[in-house]
C-alpha cells in the first residue's frame, strides 16, 4: 500500500501540475499575449474562458478512460492519461503568441487546453480506484487520500516555478519567455510519472469482476443518472472554492488590488501547504467518524466563511489575505479529503470507474469552469465584490442539499459487527 500510494501521489501531482500550471498562467500573462487586441479585462475573461475548456473536457475525458478502466482495467487509464496530459502541455509551452500567427494562437490554447482536460478526466478515476481498491477497508479512506494529495502537490510546483521565474525575471522576460518554462518542464515530469507507474498492478477488485459492463456510461446513465447529479452537485462548492483561491483571487490582487505577483502566489501556496498536509488526517477522521458528515460539515463552513474571505481578500493586506485563504482551504479539506473513497464506494464495481469519475468531473464543469469567469464579472468597480461571496454561498448550499441526499458508505469495523451479532445471537 504505501509503494501503490506513493505512486498514485506523484502520478496525480505530475497531472494536476500540467492543469495547474495553466491556471495561473492564465491569470497572470496569457491574456495580453494572446488576447491583445481585447481589453484588459476582457483579455483575462478571454484567458479564463480557455482555462474553462479544460474543464468541459474533463468529463468527456471520464467517459473515454472510464470506459477503458471499467472494460480492461484501472491500470491502463493511469498511463493513456499521464501521455495525453503531459503531451498537451508541453505543447502549450511551444505555441506562439497573438503578434506571430494572430487568431491561430488563441485557437491552438483551446484544443490543447481541451486535451488537458480529456487527459485529466481519466487521472483522477485511474488513479483512486487503484488505491482505493487494494486498500483495507477499515482505512480506505487514510489509503485514497494519498491520490487527493497530489492536487496540492501539483498546485504547489506549478507556483512554485511561477514564483521563482517572477521573481527572478523581469516583467518583459517573464512575459517573452519565462512564463513558457514550466510548460516545458511538464515533459520531464511525465517520463518520471510514467517511470513511476511502470510496476503497479491492477486492482484485484477489477479482476474479480465478472460481468464487465459493454457499455458502462449506458448502464450509469439508466441506473445511476440521480446519483451522478447528487454527486456533481455536492462536489462543485470544492471546486468553486479551490480555484477562486488558487486562480481567481491571483488575477484580482495583481489587477485590481495592486499586490505583487510573488505576495499573492506566496499567500496562496501558503494555504494550499496546509491543505495538503491535512488531508491524510481529515480522511482518517472519515475512517473513524463517516464520509458523509465531515462533508455536510465542510460544506457547512464554506456556507459561513465566503463573506468574510471576499472582505479579507479586499484588504490587500498579506496576513489577512493568507487567513481568509487558510480557513477555505481547511473547509474545503474537511470535504474533499474522504471524496477518493466516498465516490468510488457510491458506485456498484463494474461501472465504477465510469460513474466516480463522470460525477467528480462534472462537479468540476458546475464549481470550477466557471468561477473565475463568474468572479471576475461580477467583481467589477472599485467597490468590494459582495458579488463574489453570494455567488460561493449559493454554491456552497447547492451542494449541503446534495450531501445531505447522499447516503454514508462507511464499511462498518469489523467488531462491531460481530459484536451486533453476538448481541442478536
Amino acid at each position: 500500500m504505501p509503494r501503490l500510494a506513493a505512486a498514485s501521489l506523484a502520478g496525480t501531482a505530475i497531472e494536476f501540475y500540467d492543469f495547474f500550471v495553466y491556471g495561473t498562467a492564465a491569470a497572470l500573462v496569457l491574456g495580453p499575449l494572446f488576447f491583445p487586441t481585447f481589453s484588459p479585462l476582457a483579455g483575462t475573461l478571454a484567458a479564463f474562458a480557455t482555462f474553462g475548456v479544460g474543464f468541459v473536457a474533463r468529463p468527456l475525458g471520464s467517459v473515454l478512460f472510464g470506459h477503458i478502466g471499467d472494460r480492461h482495467g484501472r491500470r491502463p487509464v493511469l498511463v493513456a492519461s499521464l501521455l495525453l496530459t503531459g503531451g498537451a502541455t508541453v505543447a502549450v509551452g511551444c505555441v506562439p503568441t497573438f503578434d506571430s500567427i494572430g487568431v491561430t494562437a488563441p485557437f491552438l490554447l483551446l484544443v490543447l487546453r481541451f486535451l488537458q482536460g480529456l487527459g485529466l478526466g481519466g487521472e483522477w478515476g485511474g488513479a483512486v480506484l487503484l488505491t482505493a481498491e487494494h486498500a483495507p477497508a477499515e482505512r480506505r479512506g487514510l489509503w485514497s487520500s494519498f491520490p487527493q494529495v497530489g492536487p496540492a502537490v501539483g498546485f504547489l510546483l506549478a507556483n512554485g516555478v511561477m514564483l521563482a521565474l517572477a521573481a527572478t525575471l523581469t516583467d518583459a522576460q517573464f512575459a517573452s519567455w519565462g512564463w513558457r518554462v514550466p510548460f516545458w518542464a511538464a515533459g520531464v515530469l511525465a517520463v518520471a510519472g510514467l517511470w513511476l507507474r511502470a510496476s503497479l498492478v491492477e486492482s484485484p477488485r477489477f479482476l474479480e469482476i465478472d460481468d464487465h459492463a459493454l457499455v458502462p456510461l449506458a448502464e450509469v446513465v439508466r441506473d445511476h443518472w440521480r446519483l451522478v447529479l447528487l454527486t456533481a452537485g455536492a462536489l462543485s462548492v470544492g471546486y468553486a472554492v479551490f480555484y477562486t483561491v488558487t486562480t481567481w483571487s491571483l488575477a484580482y490582487g495583481t489587477e485590481r488590488l495592486g499586490v505583487s505577483r510573488t505576495v499573492m502566489l506566496t499567500c496562496v501556496m501558503g494555504a494550499v501547504v496546509v491543505k495538503g498536509a491535512l488531508t491524510p488526517l481529515a480522511a482518517a477522521l472519515g475512517d473513524r467518524y463517516g464520509r458523509r458528515p465531515l462533508c455536510l460539515a465542510g460544506c457547512a463552513a464554506t456556507v459561513l466563511w465566503m463573506f468574510p474571505l471576499v472582505a479579507l481578500l479586499s484588504t490587500g493586506e498579506p496576513l489577512l489575505m493568507f487567513l481568509g485563504f487558510l480557513v477555505a482551504m481547511l473547509a474545503f479539506v474537511t470535504m474533499f479529503a474522504v471524496i477518493a473513497a466516498y465516490l468510488p464506494e457510491l458506485y456498484e464495481p463494474r461501472v465504477r470507474c465510469t460513474g466516480a469519475a463522470v460525477g467528480y468531473n462534472l462537479g468540476g464543469v458546475l464549481g470550477g469552469a466557471l468561477t473565475p469567469i463568474v468572479a471576475t464579472a461580477v467583481s467589477q468597480g472599485g467597490r468590494v465584490p459582495w458579488g463574489v461571496g453570494a455567488y460561493l454561498t449559493g454554491i456552497a448550499l447547492l451542494s449541503l442539499g446534495c450531501f445531505a441526499l447522499l447516503p454514508e458508505t462507511r464499511p462498518v469495523p469489523r467488531a462491531t459487527t460481530e459484536a451486533a451479532e453476538a448481541t442478536a445471537g
